[in-house]
């Protein structure tokens, strides 16, 4: 998290199809060549920069707010931001009542800046009472206007079953969990596995952030444990999940943990076509694929607009008369944006390469930041801020 605040045989008839497939693939090919080259115009002549950072209308569709946080949303008002505050099973956070009572208060408060998204706790999966538990877990966040339910990375990480076999995302006992989110049609935000630095020495991670949070968690830092599940096992988990329900409503948060290549997530996103992803606390890992090639990640960006959610993953509260960590927030929106938005020369403290603003087209800018957050949590944030 970038705030410390709280704290992925052919036969003979087949093979006479080969210069058709060949065709369509060439045609393919060209319409998304086409389709890059007038998203990167469409806005280009006047985009944003950092001055229209506190003009724009944007949504943080990641972040944790715990306890009232009314200084916090007035910030968010300020900057003219909404929030999807997330809850989450993670043992470094309030028990899951407590976010729950805080997320739904939040939103009563102030339903035009504040959504929220529910979890359940992975404890005790073993009893068989555990998906009655989990499914009242459920029931009762969207009962409290929940636009969403989070499932983490103790699935695949943690959550183990009774002959010490890791829980992954494609168990048949959390059917009837995805099935319930389905059917009432909110999202599921799924965080699957971690970034591929967790499973590298430290000094072969690429940014400092990863480096840090690991030396401190070394509970999920998986290069200390070889006999643990690996990454790609995780996602290919998570993938034949998604497989089993395709009308499932997904957000793969953190880049769906694909986060070190653009060219993976883009592989993600085109073998699951109603899938999306945020950027929560991954924004440093494009930041550094920008430094060595700005234009293949400005690219991405621009080719899969409809598809990327803005998030920032900051942890707030629930002390709420803390300046240094409101400031730390903004600051962070405001880099972020800058980032995205300009074309300014940046360096970060996560490496040592400087790096140029995307400058991404105004069109571009409004979908990833509101958007594409409005569309897939439909009528989250009502009235809408304006």
């Amino acid at each position: 998290m970038r705030s410390a605040v709280l704290v992925l045989a052919l036969g003979v008839a087949a093979t006479a199809a080969i210069p058709a497939i060949a065709a369509v693939a060439t045609v393919a090919r060209s319409a998304a060549r086409a389709e890059v080259s007038s998203g990167a115009a469409e806005g280009s002549a006047n985009p944003y920069g950092s001055a229209d950072f506190d003009r724009v209308e944007k949504v943080d569709a990641h972040i944790h707010v715990h306890g009232r946080a009314d200084r916090l949303i007035a910030r968010a008002a300020a900057d003219r931001f909404r929030l999807l505050t997330i809850n989450v099973d993670y043992p470094d956070f309030p028990p899951i009542p407590a976010q729950l009572e805080a997320a739904a208060s939040l939103h009563r408060r102030y339903p035009e800046r504040v959504a929220f998204a529910g979890t359940f706790s992975a404890a005790h999966f073993s009893s068989p009472h555990w998906t009655a538990m989990a499914l009242r877990q459920i029931d009762d966040a969207i009962a409290q206007g929940a636009v969403g339910i989070k499932v983490w990375k103790n699935f695949g990480m943690v959550v183990q079953d009774p002959l010490g076999t890791y829980v992954m995302l494609d168990d048949r006992r959390l059917d009837p969990l995805f099935e319930r989110i389905e059917r009432a049609g909110i999202v599921l935000l799924a965080h699957q596995a971690e970034p591929l630095n967790c499973w590298l020495p430290l000094e072969q991670m690429t940014v400092r952030g990863d480096r840090d949070y690991f030396r401190e968690h070394p509970q999920y830092y998986m290069y200390r444990h070889p006999e643990m599940p690996s990454h790609d096992a995780i996602l290919a988990a998570r993938d034949r999940m998604l497989e089993a329900h395709p009308n499932l409503r997904f957000d793969g948060v953190h880049l769906a943990s694909l986060e070190w290549d653009v060219d993976k997530v883009a592989a993600f996103l085109d073998k699951f076509p109603s899938a999306r992803v945020d950027v929560a606390a991954r924004l440093v890992h494009l930041e550094y694929q920008a430094a060595k090639n700005r234009e293949l990640v400005r690219r991405f960006l621009i080719r899969y607009q409809d598809r990327i959610l803005y998030g920032s993953d900051d942890a707030y509260g629930p002390d709420d008369s803390d300046d240094a960590a409101l400031a730390a927030v903004h600051d962070g929106w405001v880099e972020d944006w800058r980032f995205l938005a300009s074309a300014e020369p940046m360096h970060s403290p996560d490496f040592d390469a400087p790096f140029q603003g995307l400058q991404l087209p105004r069109a571009v800018i409004d979908k990833i930041y509101r958007r594409n957050a409005e569309a897939l949590f439909r009528g989250a944030w009502t009235p809408a801020a304006r």
